[in-house]
């Protein structure tokens, strides 16, 4: 039997550790093995119920068509009413495009960009999809390494020393997956200056765990804070977290019409439109009542604060207090060079996960998929009980390498 001829692109990228993790973390439940995921990349909050009332009002009045490709006028109007009462953005309707999720967004933005050659700066640790995205656009991830000495947030001297001619993007995300790093209005300032300095390079700015944000914080946006980047900025967001929507696929993102127009174009021949259905629970979400946002992010407190401590219990295990988002990037640096139970040395951080995962019956994912090692990443979205038993299983499973 013959086999088809992969593309060349295809070695450009891999698939994502989080993913692959996740599916591993399946394989074994169906075996009956117990198994508690630290990987879920999602809030195990359910979607509010005038969201769903939304979708299901839509179905009934047979709003079940094909859309516009960048997305239905009164979801627009809704973001672009969210982009100026919580981000002081002032965007056209024109200026906005709704996709099936954040992702879609920023693989449009990419497609409609990028050219051979053509440079991405990507502060490590990443969300794992950026450098595969810009590979596959045929662009170049500049990895610029943040320590965890500085919070791992990229400093301007770092930025500075990246840019070359062929730069084209910065991509970021604050508050960031993987390591909850969130910039403050004078850090993104001090960013911006450098970006004032290079006006061929174009910033994307992922706000998908804006309302994630912990300890008092305020969250700001590179555009907000420095309104002469705004006309070369691409601010993304969703519905995805806050809302607890991530199976309903929306994501949206504001910038100059004519990049937008470009990120249309390459949406018109890959996916055409958003869901109906999704885009009138997204107008629900966004344009209805905000009120349990902050409960939600009190919850997301607790539970980072339970899965920090459980975590800096463990023999060998670092790890600092995330400022937002919904993971810990801790440092596994304590075990390397150890030896598990079975006599296997712990050489790296995917030894480390896969030991949790065989001996502990705990899944996390290695730092290695995020661009930094060796740490791991775990999320907490999850019930506060179940958080203190993973932390006990880690707990011995550390105590048992010598």
């Amino acid at each position: 039997m013959s086999t088809i001829s992969l593309a060349p692109r295809m070695s450009r990228f891999k698939p994502s550790p989080s993913q692959l993790v996740a599916a591993r973390v399946r394989e074994l439940r169906a075996e009956g093995r117990d198994i508690i995921s630290f990987t879920n990349g999602e809030p195990d909050f359910p979607t509010p119920e005038h969201v769903k009332r939304a979708a299901w009002e839509a179905m009934e009045r047979n709003e079940t068509k094909y859309t516009n490709v960048e997305g239905i006028l009164p979801l627009r109007e809704a973001i672009r009413e969210k982009f100026s009462r919580e981000n002081n953005l002032d965007y056209r309707t024109d200026e906005i495009l709704v996709g099936a999720g954040a992702k879609q967004v920023i693989f449009d933005a990419l497609m409609a960009t990028v050219s051979q050659g053509d440079e991405v700066v990507i502060p490590a640790p990443y969300w794992t999809s950026y450098p595969d995205m810009v590979l596959l656009a045929g662009g170049q991830p500049e990895i610029v390494t943040c320590s965890q000495n500085n919070g791992f947030k990229m400093r301007p001297e770092d930025l500075e020393e990246a840019i070359t001619p062929q730069t084209k993007w910065l991509m970021f995300s604050s508050p960031s997956n993987p390591c909850g790093a969130c910039y403050t209005r004078d850090e993104l300032k001090a960013i911006a200056d450098v970006l004032l300095r290079h006006p061929h390079v174009w910033i994307m700015t992922d706000d998908i765990y804006e309302h994630f944000l912990f300890d008092g914080r305020e969250f700001a946006t590179i555009a907000e804070v420095e309104p002469k980047l705004k006309e070369r900025t691409l601010t993304i967001n969703g519905v995805s977290k806050v809302y607890a929507m991530t199976g309903w696929r929306i994501g949206y993102a504001g910038g100059p019409k004519p990049l937008i127009q470009a990120m249309r174009s390459i949406q018109s021949q890959s996916t055409a439109g958003p869901s109906a259905i999704s885009q009138a629970a997204a107008l629900a979400a966004l344009a209805g009542p905000q009120d349990f946002v902050a409960e939600r992010n009190r919850l997301m407190q607790e539970r980072r604060d339970v899965l920090v401590g459980e975590l800096n219990a463990c023999e060998g295990l670092s790890c600092d207090t995330p400022e937002g988002a919904m993971y810990v990037f801790c440092s596994v640096a304590g075990t390397i060079g150890k030896r598990t139970p079975d006599g296997k040395t712990i050489e790296n951080d995917t030894d480390f996960a896969l030991y949790l995962l065989d001996h502990a019956g705990v899944a996390v994912v290695q730092g290695a998929g995020y661009g930094l090692s060796p740490y791991i990443r775990a999320s907490f979205p999850i019930p506060i009980e179940t958080l203190r038993e993973g932390g006990r299983r880690i707990r011995e499973a550390c105590a048992a390498l010598t």
